[in-house]
């Protein structure tokens, strides 16, 4: 346990993507709670609108830590690229809760079964498109930060995370919609 306080003592943008991420989630749980345990729905509206606030707070700490003359490293990265997954994502995350919230408190529809063959392998491709934009946004976000500051002293570890989204996306090519492409059918036809 030592070791991670070190880390995020010599690393305090880690500290706001971990209560960034943190932040998402409650605010999501608590937006859903009050709305379908609650029955409060304004207020319930308000603290799910404060989920997209919590990537303009991780987005403006890592403004002003680079701006402060602070050398980017690792977390500075990881912040763009967890606000471009969170830009992209975060929406179908608060719809999937949502539905989920909806059917355990209120009596709502179950959430949709599991896909299968053709609707499985669309799905795959979108969630693969999604991450090509997540990753895009990321990208646009590092270089962002590379112009701003303008040192190459200073960005060197920034450039480093283009080859890492790069390899993320081949991830979830192979294992999503061309695993599913090749594999799927095979699976459905078993059940």
């Amino acid at each position: 346990m030592n070791g991670i306080g070190e880390f995020f003592a010599e690393n305090p943008m880690a500290v706001v993507i971990a209560a960034g991420e943190i932040g998402f989630w409650v605010f999501i749980a608590a937006g859903l709670a009050v709305r379908y345990v609650l029955r409060a729905r304004r207020a319930s509206a308000v603290l799910l609108a404060m989920v997209p606030l919590v990537d303009v707070v991780v987005l403006v700490a890592t403004a002003v830590d680079l701006a402060g003359g602070a050398k980017a490293n690792f977390t500075h990265g990881l912040a763009a690229v967890y606000l471009g997954f969170s830009v992209v994502f975060g929406p179908g995350l608060v719809r999937w809760a949502d539905e989920r919230f909806a059917h355990r408190f209120a009596g709502g529809p179950p959430p949709p079964p599991k896909r299968r063959g053709r609707e499985k392998l669309r799905h795959e491709w979108r969630e693969f498109s999604k991450c090509v934009l997540a990753c895009g946004l990321a990208a646009v976000a590092l270089l962002a930060a590379i112009l701003a500051i303008g040192r190459p002293d200073q960005v060197a570890p920034l450039w480093s995370w283009f080859p890492r989204l790069g390899t993320v996306t081949v991830i979830w090519l192979v294992t999503g919609p061309l695993w599913e492409g090749l594999f799927g059918k095979r699976e459905e036809v078993r059940s």
